[in-house]
């Protein structure tokens, strides 16, 4: 009996662990071509590289245009809107401070709010997520 206890209860620690090293980063968006989501139309010059599940502002304040993704590629994706095509990074440094229930799923490459209209917070760097950027 104490053998098939051990046994459960390492069976439900290595699950547990599997699940927290898989969960999504608030900061990355997993993207697939021809998602629609929305992007910073301030063009190339600009190096927010903000991008959003839901319409709204840009961190630069500008709103934000509505794009199709047509490349993906690790850590970035081109995004094609009614201003041409863009590369835009799929790692933010910042990202909505919203919660679980919010699903804008705002990321930015700077400082600002959130198209919910929230501050939006720096992401804690990990080993792994240094990794994925690069």
């Amino acid at each position: 009996m104490k053998r098939m206890i051990s046994v459960a209860l390492g069976v439900f620690l290595l699950l547990t662990v599997a699940g927290i090293s898989f969960a999504e980063e608030p900061s990355k968006l997993d993207l697939k071509v021809g998602d629609q989501l929305f992007v910073c139309g301030c063009g190339p010059d600009c190096k927010c590289d903000t991008m959003a599940r839901k319409p709204g502002k840009c961190v630069c304040g500008k709103p934000m245009v509505q794009g199709t993704v047509t490349k993906v590629e690790a850590g970035t994706a081109m995004i094609k809107t009614d201003k041409g095509e863009q590369l835009f990074k799929t790692v933010g440094l910042y990202a909505c401070a919203c919660g679980k229930g919010c699903d804008c799923n705002t990321i930015s490459q700077k400082a600002g709010k959130c198209v919910c209209g929230k501050a939006m917070k720096k992401v804690k760097t990990t080993k792994a997520t240094k990794a994925k950027k690069s």
